[in-house]
């Protein structure tokens, strides 16, 4: 009797232990079969850009600078009445500075009584060339009368002589008077050649706007001393124009062969992170700079400014629009990263994802085409592979992708409609512990098992 209640129990137990471990069994086995995760194609714009920083710039800059050398007397006016000063809005031709006058007015006064010493120089050359053509006529009427006579007992040699050659110096004396008055005036004129240069720095003592525009820097103070030497000195710098603005970008060297005249750009500053500023390429600079081994072109985007919003030399973000596709079937990045396990694969579609993993076909590299001079969007395209679920299985659609923006791809391709659920990776949807292998020490941390990735840049 107690053998038979013995083995009850024994079989009790076993038959107990039994579905326990085929619960558990089948339970581990549930919990290693991957499923998907998917993404539904989505209908959107796709927009490809480059991205750089840049410095914000005033279009037209003039730099107003002293010729002349003196103390900073005091400021003129601006457009409300009031001293220049930082962002002041002058006119063209409006008094920025004055600086001190008295040695220019000094050097005016001089340079206009030597001219009038000049000039009476000029008189008395003018007065002493008629007294010597007196004498030549006199001397010219005793010569006359000598060589009437001649050498005679009424006319001795030696007065014929002395008439002969009081003759011919007052005939020589009538060069050197027209040679007199010839020197006097170019006198003159190197006389009146420096009262205008006088005259000239004096009025270079009142340094005047150029042009109509806004002062953006004032480098002076009333009572300093500015010294004009091989370079004039900045006092002033104005923008002329402060409703249109420059961005000065960096952009490395290969990206430049993307950016052409005329490509629409996009950027933020961070003084206003929610608005989006636009511009256009202006124009590519020759001149590459080459920093650590690293060289960038400067390229300018012209942007309008009418808001005023923009300042000189903010910061900008810059996004270089490099293609474009609108309306189109976009899908996540990771879809077109992924690659299901081998065993995972659609039987009907082993030779189709065979051909399109990179270990059988390696991945054609991208063609770019060079940016055309109409300004039109640059277009890349490459061919791709998505990955539908079917069943338990996944099944490949071939496509072409086209615009990236990162997170995004502008797809094409047959069988590919929106709303379609696309896989971006797989995962083992049970607990670490129940996935960790039968072998695997409780221990040690287990990774988690995860294929695909997210978003993000190809």
């Amino acid at each position: 009797m107690k053998h038979w209640i013995r083995n009850l129990i024994i079989i009790a137990v076993a038959v107990t232990l039994l579905t326990a471990g085929t619960k558990w069994y089948r339970s581990r086995n549930a919990a290693g079969e991957t499923s998907f995760r998917t993404a539904a194609v989505q209908r959107g714009d796709v927009v490809a850009t480059i991205t750089a920083t840049g410095t914000v710039q005033a279009e037209d800059v003039i730099d107003v600078g002293a010729q002349v050398a003196g103390r900073i007397m005091e400021f003129g006016n601006d457009t409300q009445g009031k001293p220049v000063d930082f962002r002041s809005e002058v006119k063209a031709g409006a008094v920025l500075a004055k600086i001190d006058p008295v040695l220019y007015a000094a050097d005016v006064a001089s340079g206009e009584a030597q001219l009038a010493s000049a000039r009476a120089g000029v008189d008395r050359a003018v007065a002493d060339l008629e007294q010597l053509k007196a004498k030549f006529r006199q001397a010219e009427r005793d010569w006359a009368r000598a060589e009437k006579l001649g050498p005679s007992d009424a006319l001795a040699q030696v007065e014929f002589d002395t008439y002969q050659s009081n003759y011919e110096t007052a005939k020589a004396n009538i060069a050197v008077g027209e040679a007199a008055i010839e020197q006097s005036r170019r006198n003159v004129n190197q006389v009146e050649a420096g009262l205008a240069r006088a005259k000239q720095n004096l009025t270079y003592t009142t340094i005047t706007s150029p042009v109509d525009g806004v002062i953006i820097a004032r480098r002076v103070n009333i009572g300093q001393t500015v010294v004009a030497s091989l370079s004039a000195p900045s006092l002033f710098l104005l923008a002329k124009d402060l409703k249109r603005m420059e961005v000065w970008v960096a952009v490395n060297e290969a990206d430049i062969g993307q950016i052409y005249a005329g490509q629409p750009v996009t950027f933020t500053v961070d003084t206003f992170p929610g608005e989006t500023f636009k511009g256009n390429v202006n124009k590519i600079r020759l001149d590459a700079q080459m920093t650590q081994n690293v060289v960038t072109y400067t390229v300018e985007v012209s942007c309008d400014n009418s808001s005023g919003k923009l300042l000189p030399y903010l910061t900008a973000n810059m996004q270089f629009e490099t293609s474009r596709s609108e309306d189109a079937l976009t899908v996540p990045n990771a879809a077109l990263r992924y690659t299901p396990p081998p065993e995972k694969i659609a039987p009907t579609a082993k030779s189709e994802s065979a051909a399109a993993t990179p270990d059988a076909a390696p991945q054609q590299p991208r063609r770019r085409r060079a940016a055309p001079t109409t300004g039109a969007s640059q277009r890349e395209t490459r061919p791709g592979t998505v990955w539908v679920v079917e069943g338990e299985y996944a099944r490949p659609i071939q496509v072409i992708a086209g615009a990236s923006d990162g997170r995004s791809t502008a797809v094409h391709g047959e069988g590919l409609t929106e709303g379609l659920e696309v896989i971006v990776g797989d995962q083992l949807p049970s607990a670490s512990a129940a996935a960790r292998p039968a072998n695997a020490n409780p221990f040690i941390p287990q990774m988690p098992a995860r294929r695909g990735g997210g978003g993000g840049g190809r």
